[in-house]
């Protein structure tokens, strides 16, 4: 059983694919998740109402894409 292993020949396309998709919804989770508690958190806990706190959401939403998008020079790494 051992010796059927050759170290550097396993096909490891499916974990790569599955490590990037992690990679991508903890990323994305996390700027959605982060955008909806300033949101909720404006909406119950301040005077800003509700417009004045989803403009918030919205541009922590938008600065968020900005910085977290792909880049051309990433996608060959």
């Amino acid at each position: 059983m051992a010796s059927d292993y050759h170290r550097g020949d396993m096909e490891i396309q499916e974990q790569v694919a599955t490590y990037h998709l992690f990679v991508m919804l903890a990323k994305w989770g996390s700027l959605a998740l982060a955008a909806l508690l300033v949101f909720l958190v404006l909406v119950f806990c301040t005077p800003t109402g509700f417009f004045g706190s989803l403009i918030v959401g919205a541009v922590i939403s938008v600065a968020g894409w900005f910085v977290l998008r792909e880049h051309e020079g990433e996608a060959a790494h």
